[in-house]
């Protein structure tokens, strides 16, 4: 059974920044496309960035271009999400979730991504 655990999260000044890792069991992340989301109080859920499983690509939305990094370390089967000059409209509740896109790269439409995680706070206060 694929499970993926979210970890990371806190309460962070605007500026700050933040590692999200998202560990996996029961599969091999690299063999999936890997995405973060995330959902602030009353609004809709969002793709934030995802990393491919073939080649790696990633890809961002324009609201964290630039500020968040996503990367994948085979060896502990875990992908990060690295926040930097985090602004108050970045609060959300952060998921990863994993899948598998039919075409080159990855989506940050939740549609592929079949397994999710239980989701990390990230709020971001002064």
């Amino acid at each position: 059974q694929l499970q993926l655990v979210e970890s990371g999260g806190g309460l962070v000044q605007p500026g700050g920044s933040l590692r999200l890792p998202c560990a996996a069991s029961g599969f091999t992340m690299s063999s999936y496309d890997i995405g973060w989301f995330r959902q602030a109080p009353g609004k809709e859920r969002e793709g934030v960035s995802c990393i491919s499983s073939r080649g790696g690509a990633t890809n961002y939305a324009g609201s964290v271009k630039g500020r968040f990094t996503i990367s994948r370390d085979v060896a502990k089967n875990t992908v990060y999400l690295q926040m930097n000059s985090l602004k108050p409209e970045d609060t959300a509740v952060y998921y990863c979730a994993a899948g598998l896109h039919p075409l080159p790269g990855c989506i940050l439409a939740s549609t592929p991504y079949t397994s999710w995680g239980q989701g990390t706070q990230v709020t971001v206060s002064s």
